[in-house]
């Protein structure tokens, strides 16, 4: 089957490997269609294009959005996004501000938890300052001793509840999708098995998502188990959402599956790599 992976990370946010190295992991694998999707930063795209250009691998620019919705943070993937879209630039440049503050709350409350120094330790592993993020901070954790790996790091420390938490505001549904769409993209929810929400609460965010512009749903993701893939191949049908593949890999090290290497889609599912704003 075609081999896609439509939502990794690099350097340029909280990925371990430059842009360029990416792209040749991915290819290395097998991966005939790519697309890098950093945090709310498009500047790891030029690298990853002209390698993916000189490997012969279908290559898709992307980004992952950060929103805030009903106290939740959610991503949304925009995929295919014109890199140079003013309105899309200057949309991620306001989803970056304040991060500096967020990184220091975290830090503040994971010292209160016992664990010192986590800001100057997390941003050793982050090689751009304006993204420093959880991750960064997973992994300093984990190499203090205080977690066997960044999965677990999160769960005990990273998410809604527990210590090392800490709620920002980002951007809302509306003001990501719209960013999407006039960059030329197309919105597709990110690994949705991943969000806390209850039943009724999920139902009611893809309703608003659908209505504000969104097309796509990743079903078969690294973060998500067969009963996930079952599970979101019915919304998809339900919402008539196109299905996405994707990894979402950020290191050879950070759990989950390598590029290329997710569940491959049920079959009869229609794919977001068929869209026209995403065909050569």
């Amino acid at each position: 089957m075609f081999n896609v992976d439509l939502h990794c990370h690099s350097t340029w946010s909280d990925g371990v490997l430059p842009p360029a190295a990416v792209v040749e992991r991915a290819f290395a694998n097998g991966v005939e269609l790519l697309a890098l999707t950093d945090h709310d930063h498009l500047g790891g795209l030029p690298e990853a294009q002209t390698r993916a250009a000189e490997l012969g691998l279908g290559f898709i620019p992307g980004v992952e959005v950060s929103i805030s919705w009903r106290h939740q943070t959610i991503h949304v993937l925009g995929l295919g996004v014109d890199a140079s879209h003013t309105g899309l630039q200057a949309g991620l440049a306001q989803v970056r501000a304040g991060r500096d503050a967020r990184a220091q709350g975290m830090a503040d409350a994971l010292a209160r938890a016992g664990i010192e120094g986590a800001f100057e330790g997390a941003m050793r592993y982050c090689a751009n300052p304006a993204l420093l993020g959880r991750s960064h901070f997973a992994r300093y954790i984990v190499e203090r001793g205080f977690a066997r790996d960044t999965r677990e790091v999160f769960e005990r420390y990273l998410v809604p509840g527990r210590p090392g938490y800490v709620e920002h505001e980002w951007a809302t549904l509306e003001e990501a999708i719209a960013w999407i769409l006039e960059a030329g993209g197309v919105p597709v929810l990110a690994h949705p098995a991943r969000y806390r929400l209850s039943p009724q609460a999920l139902e009611q965010f893809l309703a608003a998502f659908k209505a504000c512009g969104g097309l796509g749903i990743e079903v078969a993701s690294g973060a998500h188990d067969e009963n996930d893939i079952r599970r979101f191949s019915r919304i998809a049908r339900e919402y008539g959402f196109l299905a996405s593949r994707a990894s979402d890999f950020h290191g050879p090290h950070e759990g989950g599956p390598d590029l290329g290497r997710a569940p491959m889609l049920p079959a009869g599912l229609p794919a977001v790599w068929d869209h026209p704003r995403l065909r050569p």
